[in-house]
Parts: structure tokens; sequence; C-alpha cells
């Protein structure tokens, strides 16, 4: 898949979500959408990031964002994190990668072997979607620590 652009309309996709739901990204239109990926749920730095979300979540909801976290866990993995770090916003689980390739934030090759690409999780990069589904800011270079900030000054422009 060609590399995704600033102003590209971004790949449609319907994962499950943490809490057994159906997430499509065609249903949030008219809502911005912060799309981040991360590797591997309870781990430093994802938890440091998805921290950084929660920590800042009103803030996401007063500039009209919905939040969703994507890994190649599965739902129990992202029930039992969302829980434990109380996070308001939905982890969408992408087991097979399928989001993570058409969004660039997989790793080529090594995530397509069996077992390992489910090891080595997507890359950490953040896609912010405007409401009417094209692509408005991509982060591929993260600092956990600043992340949630960092995304929220792009969604106030």
């Amino acid at each position: 898949m060609p590399a995704l652009n600033i102003g590209d309309l971004a790949p449609d996709f319907a994962l499950t979500a943490d809490n057994g739901e159906s997430i499509a990204l065609k249903d949030l239109r008219g809502s911005q959408v912060v799309l981040y990926f991360y590797p591997k749920d309870d781990t430093s730095g994802c938890t440091m990031e998805a921290c950084g979300f929660r920590d800042a979540f009103a803030s996401f909801r007063e500039a009209g964002a919905v939040v969703l976290g994507v890994s190649s866990d599965g739902q129990i993995s992202h029930r039992d994190f969302s829980r434990k770090f109380n996070l308001p916003f939905r982890l969408l689980c992408d087991e097979k990668g399928t989001v993570q390739r058409a969004y660039g934030a997989a790793w080529p090759v090594l995530s397509r072997v069996p077992g390992l690409g489910r090891l080595l999780g997507p890359k950490r990069h953040t896609y912010v979607i405007d409401a009417a589904g094209r692509i408005k800011a991509i982060f591929t270079i993260v600092n956990v620590d600043a992340h949630a900030l960092e995304v929220l000054e792009v969604l106030k422009k």
C-alpha cells in the first residue's frame, strides 16, 4: 500500500474494541479521530502513551475528538489494560495487522511472519483524521511523554 499523506482519505476499517463493540471509522464521520498505533498493552512506553491520552481526555473531548488506540493485542488483553489504567477511550484489536498495514504502521516483511509479527506489534504512529475522514496530521516519531499534548495542538488548529 502506498504511503498515506496529509489530505488523503483515511482508510476505512472495522475492528473489535476492548469492550466487544465493533468500531468502524466511517461511523465516526463528523468527529475528529485520533488513531494511535502502539506495540503492546501494559508495557512501559505504551502505558505512558495511553495514560497521556487518558490524562488529557477531557481536552480531546472538548476538541470534538474520538481517541482510539490500536495494537495487535486481543480483546482480553485490551480490556485488562484499559481497566488497569482507567482508560476512557477504546482500544482496538488488529490481531491480523490489516489496519496497521493500511496505515503504514506495520513493520514491513517481519510483521507478516506468523507469530513474529504479533510480537513486534505496530510501529508507534498516530494519525489525526478530520471530521470529513481526511488525514489532518501524521506522527511517525512519537515521544510518549508529551505525545498527547502534541496531538492536542493539531486538533486545536
